[in-house]
């Protein structure tokens, strides 16, 4: 753990960029000049950096120094704030309706954008160029898209069908790998990795869980019974509703405390709290054992959180996966309106060709994105137009528009916005960010997992979630690892909270400021010790294995769902977004947030509603209750 590894230097918000990722073997030009920022490691995601300035607006203190703005004499017809997929979607569905001459442009704070749907770029050891996701993963379950993202995908030239084929849906099987646990000596008194099979009385015996433990997990796993014998259904499903999977292991099922360690986080990664927090009746529709002897019935229950509901009636399989995740949806809505920005046409061309951030900024040009430039302050000028405030090279700048779309956080938008109502305000502040570490950790080749028989393993109680190898996607030029001696990425995820038993706001609060204090040396060296024991079996050395290491910070991530018991307006509301969300004058608002859904296709039905809000005739999208629920934009490791 000691020796040095080799690696690209980085250091804690100021990294250098990959010199290899400039190769020609990509389609593009290479630009040297500035940074390119998919290919920086080190720390990424939501940097301080980023956040200086928004923080600086929270505290009271950024106009105290702030100085008079400085009018650009620019002047859009939209003018939207944040780049992520809402906000792309946005200024691409107002385009559309509003016609191919308007003018927009988008604000966006950090250096990159895709909002969480970002990319990592690495050149490996021996030249080979792989690509991972930084935060946002895959679009689930397609089937249940509203019409508005289905059409949104087609004219952007997103295929759908060509997922079948693109990823190697055969590809653990072939390999034959399967899934793992690590048990940590910290958490259960020795380190072991354990394969895991069908039967959990082929491998839990072999666990250093205590005996109780063994016997009561074998039992959840392949004999559960029926723990609320002698209540009606309707009686099950009401106290599953207001009971924690964790005391639900312990207080009905009357289980060993070491099932809760071992179960805590398994639900983190898709509903942002761990079992301590989250309702027994949506760990139910969430696949979680223990519930197939309780007679629940086979149809989701109305208070379930929506991705509950959405895993239990779930679809498709799980393979609609660029490289870099939802990183190409956020690429397709930029070429679709900057073009050269990254030159080419179709879905493969996507994967292998640079953005030329140079080209984002073009003046003259009709749809125009800056980044680094954070907006401090959006207001009407007028019945029929409003000035945004933004941040550029230190500097305050205005510019004017026809109409706003705010695509940022709820909670950012009362400190842009003076205008609004203190009810708005309120609503605003219910959504309480989930927080979300990405790790991508490129290894020189993946022998040691190959040995050991594991696609990855789980690693309760840890600091890191666990680890997997990437998904199996090949498109185009861009090939996927063919052989244990080819290099590839490790996932490793992380939903760091606070406050165990506490609501998911406080968690989630608690957690961001755990987060915040972290240094990327700290969680390179936790990656580092987790992979070095769990993989040791397999001849894993990290020191030989590790070639580049980025972790993607998402200190306000996911969006947070309403979920029992902690909500009890939820599923028959009102709902706080309700409220939230409303436009006034010539601003709408559009955002995961504003759907309590923490995934892509809300973030764009989201979007075509706050178009619709500002123009009145995009498509008429469902009501809230009226999605079967969002798809779970898994990080699972199972």
């Amino acid at each position: 753990m000691a020796r040095q590894i080799t690696r690209r230097d980085f250091l804690d918000g100021m990294l250098v960029a990959a010199a290899g990722m400039a190769s020609s073997t990509w389609a593009g030009p290479a630009q040297a000049a500035a940074p390119y920022p998919p290919a920086l490691t080190g720390l990424r995601g939501q940097t301080q950096s980023s956040f200086q300035t928004l923080h600086a607006l929270r505290d009271g203190t950024f106009w105290e120094t702030a100085g008079t703005p400085e009018a650009t004499n620019e002047t859009y017809d939209l003018v939207v704030v944040g780049a992520g997929i809402s906000g792309l979607a946005a200024a691409f569905l107002y385009r559309q309706q509003a016609g191919p001459k308007a003018r927009v442009l988008l604000l966006e704070t950090s250096d990159d954008f895709g909002g969480h749907a970002r990319r990592n770029e690495f050149t490996a050891r021996n030249g080979a160029k792989i690509i991972g996701y930084a935060g946002s993963q895959s679009l689930q379950t397609p089937s249940y898209f509203s019409p508005a993202v289905h059409k949104l995908l087609r004219d952007i030239a997103v295929d759908l069908d060509k997922f079948e084929t693109y990823y190697d849906q055969d590809w653990t099987r072939r390999h034959k790998l399967g899934p793992a646990a690590f048990f940590s000596a910290e958490q259960f008194g020795a380190d072991r990795l354990v394969k895991i099979t069908e039967r959990a009385a082929d491998w839990v015996p072999e666990t250093p869980l205590n005996e109780k433990a063994r016997h009561d997990l074998i039992e959840l796993i392949d004999r559960p019974r029926d723990y609320l014998s002698g209540k009606s259904r309707p009686e099950k499903l009401e106290i599953l509703s207001r009971t924690t999977y964790a005391r639900f292991l312990t207080d009905i099922c009357a289980y060993d405390p070491q099932l809760v360690t071992y179960f805590q986080d398994s639900t983190e990664g898709i509903l942002g709290v761990g079992a301590d927090a989250i309702a027994a009746l949506d760990a139910w529709g969430d696949g979680e054992p223990g519930f197939e002897g309780m007679d629940l019935g086979d149809a989701p229950h109305k208070m379930m959180s929506a991705s509950a509901r959405r895993a239990f009636t779930d679809l498709d399989p799980y393979i609609f996966h660029f490289p870099d995740g939802n990183a190409g949806i956020a690429r397709a809505l930029l070429r679709a309106m900057i073009p050269d920005a990254i030159p080419g046409r179709g879905m493969e061309s996507l994967v292998v060709t640079r953005a030329r951030y140079g080209r984002l900024d073009t003046p003259g040009r009709d749809v125009r994105l800056r980044l680094d430039a954070p907006v401090v302050k959006v207001a009407h000028h007028g019945a029929e137009a409003a000035t945004v405030t933004y941040v550029d090279k230190g500097k305050l700048r205005t510019v004017e528009a026809g109409h706003v779309v705010l695509a940022c956080w709820h909670r950012v938008i009362p400190y842009l916005c003076p205008e609004i109502a203190p009810a708005q305000i309120d609503a605003l502040n219910d959504q309480q960010k989930v927080p979300l570490v990405v790790a991508n950790v490129l290894i020189r080749d993946w022998r040691s997992l190959a040995r050991l028989g594991i696609r990855g393993f789980k690693s309760p109680g840890a600091f890191w979630h666990g680890a997997t190898l990437d998904f199996p996607v090949s498109m185009g030029r861009y090939r996927f690892a063919r052989t244990p001696a080819d290099p590839v990425l490790l996932s490793l995820f992380k939903v760091p909270l606070g406050g165990k038993g506490e609501d998911p706001r406080t968690q989630s609060l608690a957690g961001r400021r755990l987060l915040m204090q972290l240094t990327f040396e700290e969680m390179e060296h936790q990656i580092r010790d987790l992979l070095g024991r769990a993989l040791s079996g397999g001849g894993f050395d990290p020191a030989r294995d590790i070639e580049a290491i980025t972790v993607n910070r998402w200190a306000h991530g996911y969006a947070r769902e309403y979920k029992r018991p902690w909500d009890s307006f939820w599923p028959d509301g009102p709902l706080p977004i309700e409220t939230a969300r409303k436009g006034w004058g010539r601003i709408a608002i559009a955002n995961a947030d504003s759907g309590a859904y923490p995934y892509a296709h809300c973030a764009i039905d989201q979007a075509a509603r706050a178009v619709r809000d500002l123009l009145g005739h995009s498509p008429k999208l469902p009501a809230f209750a009226d999605f079967p629920g969002p798809p779970r934009d898994r990080i699972g490791l199972d």
